[in-house]
C-alpha cells in the first residue's frame, strides 16, 4: 500500500467523528463496539470511519481473542506532525521576511538620467 499524501491524511482527519475516534484510540486500543458505546455514532458508522483511518495509515487492527481492536499508528502521526511543523516553520520564515521588508525605511529611487 502506498503512503497517503498530506492532503489525503488531513482530509481523513477533517471529520470530527474520525478525530474523536483517533483521540479515543490515543488513550488505548478499543474495538469498534467499545467506540460505539462512548460515541454518539452507530457501530456500523464507526466501522466505516475506522476503515478510512486505516486506509491512510493512522490506525491498524489487531485480533485479540474473539475481538478486533484498533490502535493508533504513532509513527504515522509523528510523521504527519513533523510535516505540518515543517510547513509552519516555512510560513513563519516567509512572514518574517515580509515583515522585515515592510518595516524597512523607504528609500528614494535612484535619480533618472
Amino acid at each position: 500500500m502506498s503512503v497517503p499524501d498530506l492532503p489525503t491524511m488531513c482530509a481523513a482527519l477533517s471529520d470530527p467523528t474520525r478525530w474523536e475516534i483517533l483521540t479515543r484510540l490515543g488513550q488505548g486500543a478499543m474495538s469498534a463496539s467499545a467506540l460505539a458505546r462512548v460515541l454518539p455514532v452507530s457501530r456500523q458508522a464507526i466501522g466505516k470511519h475506522l476503515e478510512v483511518l486505516r486506509e491512510v495509515g493512522l490506525v491498524e487492527s489487531e485480533q485479540r481473542g474473539r475481538e478486533v481492536v484498533y490502535l493508533v499508528v504513532g509513527a504515522r502521526l509523528s510523521s504527519l506532525a513533523r510535516e505540518l511543523d515543517r510547513i509552519g516553520r516555512s510560513w513563519e520564515t516567509r512572514l518574517l521576511r515580509i515583515k522585515q521588508l515592510a518595516e524597512q525605511p523607504d528609500q528614494d529611487p535612484p535619480p533618472r538620467p
